[in-house]
């Protein structure tokens, strides 16, 4: 009896080792002889151990794809009967005599976005600069010609119209505001390769001073942005409008993670001011301020450097009239201190014509208050970059 026992006992021992091998060297089986996803280095994959499907962004992009165009642009060129000589002095003086013809050169310059259902599409004012003739190609294969509405190259944008029935505006009011870190994907055409999508984060938020246009707000990302993509959409991963894609930031030409685009909130009321006026309408007092720089401050017996010192007041203007003059220094705009002269600027623009701008001004080492009206600033005309 006693030797029956044992040999149950080493049956049932290698029984259980049997089974402890199984579990061992086949991992990758889950109960009910199911195989688990696994990733290259072997590992299980995410949706396996944590029951989520993977992330996509199919759903927003497929909302917003639709609405993001492709514009192309033609502009007249004279172009010589004959080879001119290489000497662009000689081929100057050449090209106002007879013996050249016209021809229309179509380049794809950039991208666009449908914002209204009734044809009206954004894009940045570089794209359609010097244009003769506009062309929009829609996702859906569609042509048509576009009018320019009106542009505001202080900011870097352009408002077009097309004439073409069931057009697909992109989710743009109200606008959705974007945090540093979130999710975002730009969609244009890059390179002219066809529409494309990439994706990123926010990298930051209120970027300015670039140098890029006169009222800089930009929103910084790393989705990749290349040549082409000018004027597309910045949406969130609702398939929601956060921005125009506007510039990069590049020493090779292609995308090095840097990329701005104009924040959806402000392309909004430039869109809104353009189809109401044909242009946009900014707070103006007629002067040029410029920083204050801690030997101005010295030189002015100031404790800090916060303020815009006025550098030139433009005769017959809003700060003329109320009697502000050069070297004068604005601390203070309706109650609010002013950091500097980029701060000052943006301040005014957002102000009504005629409502009262109540500056605080130091002038021969005493704080004094002004009431200067604000004006429209006067429309300006962009050079080439």
């Amino acid at each position: 009896m006693r030797r029956l026992w044992l040999i149950f006992a080493q049956a049932v021992t290698v029984c259980l080792g049997i089974l402890f091998l199984v579990a061992t060297l086949r991992p990758q089986w889950l109960p009910g002889g199911t195989p688990a996803p696994r990733i290259a280095d072997g590992s299980p994959a995410a949706s396996a151990v944590s029951g989520t499907a993977p992330v996509s962004y199919a759903a927003a992009v497929a909302r917003a794809a639709p609405s993001v165009v492709n514009i192309y642009t033609a502009k007249h060129v004279d172009v010589p009967l004959v080879p001119l000589p290489a000497d662009p002095r000689l081929e100057q003086f050449l090209r106002g005599l007879p013996g050249f013809t016209r021809r229309e050169a179509t380049t794809s310059l950039g991208s666009g976005v449908i914002v209204r259902a009734d044809g009206a599409i954004l894009t940045n004012y570089h794209v359609i600069e010097a244009a003769d003739a506009i062309e929009v190609r829609l996702r859906d294969g569609r042509r048509a010609s576009a009018k320019l509405i009106g542009a505001d190259p202080e900011s870097d944008l352009a408002v077009l119209k097309i004439d073409l029935p069931d057009l697909p505006a992109i989710a743009f009011d109200p606008p959705p505001s974007v945090r540093v870190g979130d999710v975002v994907l730009a969609i244009g055409n890059p390179f002219g390769v066809g529409q494309t999508t990439t994706q990123g984060i926010v990298s930051a938020v209120g970027r300015n001073r670039l140098g890029l246009n006169t009222y800089e707000d930009f929103i910084q990302t790393d989705a990749a942005i290349n040549p082409g993509n000018s004027g597309g959409a910045l949406i969130d991963t609702r398939g929601e409008l956060v921005g125009i894609n506007t510039a990069i930031y590049s020493e090779t030409g292609g995308s090095l993670g840097i990329g701005f685009a104009i924040p959806a909130a402000a392309a909004h009321h430039i869109l809104d001011e353009i189809l109401a006026h044909g242009r946009v309408r900014r707070g103006w007092l007629g002067l040029e301020p410029q920083d204050l720089t801690p030997d101005l401050a010295r030189a002015f017996h100031l404790k800090d450097t916060r303020g815009a010192i006025v550098a030139r007041v433009l005769p017959h203007g809003p700060a003329a009239r109320a009697g502000l003059r050069v070297g004068d220094v604005i601390r203070a705009l309706n109650g609010q201190p002013v950091e500097d002269a980029y701060d000052l600027v943006n301040r005014l623009a957002p102000l009504p014509a005629g409502s009262p701008a109540r500056l605080d001004v130091w002038r021969n080492g005493r704080l004094t208050t002004l009431d200067v009206p604000v004006g429209v600033r006067p429309a300006a005309r962009r050079t080439m970059r």
